[in-house]
Formats: structure tokens, sequence, C-alpha cells
């Protein structure tokens, strides 16, 4: 058996997941992800596949965030036709995902044509949601920890990752005629201290290992997340302002009304209204509810939900989304995308980062050469439907946040395995992160690293 690796996305930045495995005649594609942030990054999309999807037996992924399976309804459009697995919750997730990608793509295609701001004269979306139909009935759902059989000689299975609801490490076993081999891909790692999802579990062995690395460079503040949330906010009410919170939809939305729960029952932050910004936040939420078992058992344990508060208040049409922009002081707002990519958190901010009342507090990673990202480095104005705005609001962040594993939670989750594996392959990271990371592991572990470009190509075993 010959097994090797072709990178088509995740190489030193942390959008476009994608990693090719022939193993003989068979092709098993780990992850789908979207481009996102760079231009040079971004129109990679609409480049041709590297290869013919038609090709591609399988499809494995990891979760359901877009820069992990954004891709799907491109890939099947242009004639892949197998089998896509995903644990259970994912597959519960993932309809919901594309759906709301595909309908902010028509929407920005549309804004872009009528307000004239798009070098093409008839902007396009990159897929619509005809196009997501494809995608649905190729999904298949897999318990955590069940191995699957995809060929006699090939079978995987998924072990919990934390990060966001659903999301695994894949384990991918591959039995020789001479030697069993195991392969696993960490996908995105959650935080040891989250408050809504487990820890991700200990690997023992791997032959070949690609692991994340957002944060290989970085060790988030050891500050309690939930004391810093009240600071901020308090401090913004304090002067009559509002907070925006760009948040994720899936994983982040669901903490933050978590702790907002919690600091308003412990009246540590003064009464206001929390408007939730986003339909996509409004079905994961319940989609959380429905897969309680994989939260930890202590959210649901007094029966009610930890997502909802009195004061919450949820914008199901754009009319209430829009109305929203009136209210000048005592309010918290979360809306997504929370790299300020696109979504209806582009209008509030449009109408908030003028205001010097206002704060924008960003509580999730931000990509290079994203609009989340620019705000935060400092940019004077930043341009949102084909105008530049000033940014003359307090803007902030809070690691303590993130959903990603930072530099001494993915040592120790490395630190777990038994033997160190054949070569450990450095992806999803800036090239910073992947760097420092992989001098962490030579240093402090002896373990050989490797950190792919885009396009490079690596065989992991030949005849085994």
């Amino acid at each position: 058996m010959d097994v090797s690796v072709k990178f088509l996305g995740a190489t030193q930045i942390v959008t476009g997941s994608k990693y090719l495995l022939n193993i003989d005649n068979y092709r098993i594609l780990v992850d789908c992800g979207l481009f996102q942030g760079k231009k040079e990054d971004r129109i990679k999309n609409w480049n041709p596949f590297p290869i013919d999807p038609a090709t591609i037996d399988v499809i494995l992924l990891t979760h359901a965030h877009i820069d992990h399976i954004g891709y799907l309804p491109r890939l099947c459009k242009q004639g892949f036709q197998g089998t896509i697995f995903c644990t259970e919750a994912s597959k519960d997730l993932i309809p919901m995902m594309l759906k709301d990608a595909a309908k902010l793509q028509e929407e920005e295609a549309e804004y872009a044509e009528h307000k004239h701001y798009s070098k093409h004269e008839k902007p396009q979306p990159l897929y619509n949601l005809k196009d997501v139909e494809t995608v649905i009935p190729l999904l298949e759902g897999i318990p955590f920890e069940k191995k699957t059989v995809l060929t006699e000689q090939i079978s995987f299975c998924y072990q919990y990752a934390g990060h966001i609801l659903g999301a695994g490490i894949l384990e991918l076993f591959l039995q020789g005629s001479r030697m069993d081999k195991k392969i696993v891909f960490s996908g995105d790692l959650g935080r040891h201290n989250d408050p809504v999802l487990y820890p991700p579990k200990k690997i023992a062995e791997a032959d070949f290992l690609f692991v994340e690395s957002t944060y290989g460079n970085r060790d988030l503040t050891d500050e309690d997340p939930k004391k810093e949330l009240a600071k901020i906010i308090n401090e913004a009410l304090h002067y009559n302002g509002c907070v925006l919170i760009p948040a994720f939809a899936l994983g982040r939305t669901q903490a933050i009304l978590y702790y907002l729960k919690q600091l308003f029952k412990e009246h540590k932050i003064s009464p206001c209204k929390v408007f939730i910004d986003s339909p996509m936040a409004m079905n994961t939420t319940e989609i959380y509810t429905k897969n309680k078992d994989l939260c930890k058992a202590s959210l649901f344990e007094y029966g009610e939900s930890p997502f909802d508060f009195d004061n919450l208040q949820y914008c199901h049409t754009q009319q209430a989304s829009i109305q929203i922009n009136d209210i000048k002081s005592n309010a918290i707002i979360i809306s997504a995308s929370g790299m300020a990519t696109g979504g209806r958190i582009l209008h509030h901010l449009f109408h908030r980062l003028p205001r010097e009342n206002d704060t924008v507090l960003f509580v999730g990673y931000q990509g290079e050469g994203t609009r989340g990202r620019r705000i935060l480095e400092g940019e004077a104005e930043v341009r949102i439907f084909g105008e530049f705005v000033p940014v003359k609001c307090k803007v902030t962040k809070l690691d303590g946040l993130s959903a990603h594993a930072d530099c001494e939670e993915l040592f120790d989750w490395l630190s777990a395995f038994n033997k160190s594996p054949k070569n450990t392959f450095i992806v999803h990271g800036e090239k910073e992160s992947s760097e420092a990371l992989a001098q962490t592991i030579q240093e402090k572990l002896g373990w050989n690293t490797f950190i792919p470009q885009y396009l490079e190509s690596y065989q992991l075993f030949e005849g085994i």
C-alpha cells in the first residue's frame, strides 16, 4: 500500500482546510473548507479544483465551520458524488451553515451589483442555495468513537475535539499487507476551560500527525473571561454606549450567552437588552440543546437552557435587525460573522464604528486579511458596502473566549502521545504561529516537524 498527501489548503494560513490522501487508487479528502481573508487566498475558491473532484471517493470532515466545510457545494458542482462523513452533531449543523453561506453570497452579489462597487458587471455568488441542496443527501453522520469501515484496508474513527459542537479528531487506520498504520488529524482543538464543551480527548499514538497551529505562538490570557467580559460591558454602558460583538454563530455565541446569563444572575453587569441578530445563531443554539449530551453535564442539570434569559431578544427579521441601529445606549448586540467578512454584522459595524461611545468587542480569532483583523489592528477606516467608514469607537478583544487551544494547551495535548510520530505536519496557522509551534515541538519533544506549502505533496508510506 502506497500513501501520499497533497496539501490543498490551510498551509501557513488558517482557512481553506483540505488534505487529499491517495491510498493506492483510493482518494480521501479530509475537510473541504473555504479560503477566507486575503484576496490572494479568496481567489483560490474561484479557481478550478486542483484535481478532478469526480475522482475523490469520500470526504471526511472534522467539524462544521465554514473554513472546513464551505467549499463543499463548489466541489459537488464540479463533479464530486461520493459520501461525505462527519459526526452526527456536525450533520445537524452543516446544512444550516452552508445555506447561510450561500444566502450571504447571493445577497452580497446582489448588493454589489446594486451599489456598483464590484468590478464585474454582473457579480455572481460562489454558489447558491440550489448548489447546497446537492450536498445534503451525501452527508452521513457517525457517532464519536465508532470505527467505520471504508474499504477492507481503510477505516476511521472520530474522537471528541471540543472547539465547537460535533468537532472531531480524526483517526485513520490503514491495514497494510506487511503492517498496520495510523494517521491522525487533530482538526481544530478546543480550550481546556471551555464553559460549554469538554476538553479534547488525548490520543496515544500516530504514525503521522496533522496538527492545527492557530495559536501556536500564543498563550492566551489566564484572566477569568467572565470577569473580563463584565468589565468591558460595564465600562461601555457607563459611558452611555452599546457593545457590539462580532461572534461566530456556531460556538462563540453560545459561550457568550452562557456567560451573560451567569453575569446577569449574579448582578455583575448592569441590566440591559441583549440582541442576538443572527438567524443561524438561533438555530445553532437549538441544535446545541438537542445534542446536550456532548455539552458539560452541569449546564442542563436544572432543566433550563444555559443560553436563555429574560432580557434576551432575538431578531428574526431584517427589519428588526435594522431597528437596532437606532439604539444609542444600554444594549449588547451579538451578530455574525465573527471575522466581519459578511452577514448582518456589517450593517451594525457601518453604524457603530463612527460612534465614540460604542465598543466593538472581538471574542474569536481574526484571520489575516479579514475586516475584523484590520479593525483590531487599528486601521483608521475600513471599507463596508463600498464606502470607507471611520473607526472612532473603542475596539477591544477578549482572548479568553477563543475556541482554539493556545500554545500551552496544544503542547499539553501533544505530550500525551506515547511516542513520537514519524512526522508531524503543522497546519491551520499563519506562518509565524506554525513556525513557533514547530520549534516548540522540536525543542521540547524532539519530534520531526514539517510545515507544508500550498499544493505540496508528501509521501507518507510506501509498500506497507
